[in-house]
């Protein structure tokens, strides 16, 4: 099982035949391996990596990372303001921490106005929250370990005379 999710994880499109030659299994076997994982909510979806600078729809949205410092609630821990948080449509990741801030959310808006705005009236007026500090993405370079840079590009700076 392992085997297969390694390589769906690298590239997901593969096909049950594709995966059975490279495994040396069986395809009904893989597929029924495939089924499991699905099932047991090991795979909980497939999709493909966008790299949103090369598409005009999504070039000029506005990524945000949200520090938050919370107040956990009796006998629901963190978990009671992480469900509040993570069913806003805005909400792209949402991450329990260590450290100075308790939870990280990841936030994308149209523009830094709408950013502000969810901070401001949604995000900060939550009961339990008692902190936000937001950090705005400038450009990406690396996620899901795809490159967003291209490395085959000569980036030494030319000498002129």
């Amino acid at each position: 099982m392992e085997e297969i999710l390694n390589l769906l994880q690298n590239n997901a499109r593969l096909s049950v035949e594709d995966i059975a030659a490279m495994t040396k299994k069986e395809p009904a076997e893989v597929a029924a391996a495939m089924h499991k994982l699905e099932a047991d909510g090991v795979i909980l979806k497939y999709a493909a990596i966008v790299n949103p600078e090369k598409v005009a729809e999504t070039k000029e949205k506005v990524r945000a990372e949200i520090e938050i410092q919370v107040t956990p609630e009796r006998e629901h821990g963190f978990d009671a303001i992480a469900e509040r948080i993570y069913r806003f449509p805005q909400v792209k990741a949402l991450y329990l921490m260590s450290g100075g801030y308790d939870l990280q959310v990841i936030i994308e808006g149209e523009s830094l106005q709408e950013v502000a705005f969810f901070v401001a009236r949604k995000l900060s007026t939550l009961n339990g929250v008692k902190s936000t500090k937001t950090h705005f993405v400038l450009k990406t370079y690396k996620e899901n370990d795809v490159l967003y840079v291209d490395e085959k590009k000569d980036r030494r700076e030319g000498v002129t005379a």
